[in-house]
């Protein structure tokens, strides 16, 4: 997997101070993106060994209230293999870091109810995800004043509640 950047002090991907990972590839081409060129899947670097010290490092300081995962698409594919054991490392040190996720697809049609039937990776990176904003940037439909998201379309979702009720639930913290 390769990234466009690692954000060590983020504030506008999620609440509070933020170490935010940018991967790189996305085949939904949204019109307006702020990142296209992370839309090639070989822009930027390798994500190795290397950076997965320097986000768990990152993520030590109590001032960081979690890791949030951009791109790019995170849920492509062979991002999502890149991203399972980064998630699950972080898990396991800060597990009171919120781990949010920020995808172009639907979370209930397309990744509940395509990805995470036909792939396992999918279904475990699932587990470790705290919160999903989903759908597709919509330039016609921009919001500066949104939190946490670029479009009105876009929506917050608890992942762990929705997985528990099997309905879309979402953030209520706004």
């Amino acid at each position: 997997m390769n990234y466009a950047t690692i954000k060590k002090c983020d504030v506008a991907n999620g609440p509070g101070v933020r170490v935010s990972i940018f991967v790189s590839g996305c085949n939904h081409h949204c019109k307006g993106c702020f990142n296209q060129e992370a839309w090639d899947f070989k822009y930027g670097n390798e994500f190795t060994e290397k950076e997965e010290k320097e986000v768990m490092e990152a993520l030590k300081p109590d001032y960081i209230k979690g890791l949030s995962l951009l791109g790019g698409e995170p849920l492509e594919l062979k991002n999502q293999e890149g991203l399972l054991p980064i998630v699950k490392k972080a898990k396991e040190l800060y597990p009171d870091k919120p781990i949010w996720c920020y995808t172009g697809f639907k979370f209930d049609e397309q990744v509940l109810d395509g990805m995470a039937n036909t792939n396992e990776t999918t279904t475990e990176l699932l587990k470790y995800l705290d919160y999903v904003v989903d759908g597709k940037f919509v330039e016609e439909l921009k919001n500066p004043s949104l939190k946490f998201r670029g479009s009105s379309n876009q929506r917050i979702i608890d992942v762990k509640e929705t997985l528990k009720t099997h309905q879309v639930v979402l953030w209520d913290k706004m």
